[in-house]
């Protein structure tokens, strides 16, 4: 009897942070959508090609960028999300897809991002590490009832551009975005017990397949 091929393949970027939380949390929400699909790390240029969808989870950004022009990923995942490939960027996986980075200490880092994503981000935009809290928010995407922030020394988007829809503020401060084919995230989705913005994301990349 032949094995049956997986439907749907989720990547999450495994050079650093929440990896394991977000490998579980889009396991968790194929699962309940009774999807045959499959969640596996992608670090290497090859490996984004196969992926209907790429997760790039919070953490240390800079590291996360630098990690990923080592290998040579960078080129080929701003490519496949400009052709249209769904990504959910956390925390620091918002940083890595936005335009520009300030920094209130040192002003533009400069550091290195695919640009996919119109935003212009602050970092640690409520804080550092002993600043860190959860909040309630109203996302209208997700359904009825709040979803849990949860926020590490989060950014914030400063600049959105015409084509980016806001999704989510906290006070005064937009924590959520989506343009096209991207959704982006102040908080930390994979670490708030709901999976509501998984399941959106996995959504987005089953659609994406279907039109392969």
């Amino acid at each position: 009897m032949k094995k049956k091929k997986h439907q749907l393949t989720i990547g999450v970027l495994g050079f650093q942070g929440d990896i394991e939380e977000n490998v579980a949390a889009a396991e968790q929400a194929v699962e309940e959508m009774k999807i045959n699909g499959k969640v596996e790390l992608v670090r290497y240029p090859e490996e984004m090609e196969k992926v209907d969808g790429l997760i790039l989870p919070g953490g240390e950004s800079t590291v996360q960028t630098a990690l990923a022009a080592i290998q040579r990923s960078l080129p080929i995942l701003k490519k496949r999300i400009a052709d249209g490939m769904p990504v959910l960027g956390t925390c620091a996986g918002m940083i890595m897809l936005s335009k520009k980075v300030y920094d209130h200490a040192v002003g533009e880092t400069k550091q290195k991002t695919t640009g996919n994503l119109d935003i212009v981000i602050e970092r640690n935009a409520f804080g550092r590490q002993n600043d860190s809290f959860e909040a309630d928010l109203k996302i209208d995407m997700l359904g009825k009832g709040a979803f849990k922030g949860v926020f590490i020394r989060a950014p914030a988007v400063s600049e959105a551009g015409k084509d980016v829809e806001v999704i989510a503020t906290h006070a005064s401060k937009i924590v959520a975005v989506k343009q096209k084919n991207i959704i982006g995230t102040s908080f930390h989705p994979e670490l708030a017990g709901d999976v509501r913005m998984h399941k959106q994301f996995v959504k987005m990349a089953l659609d994406y397949r279907r039109t392969k």
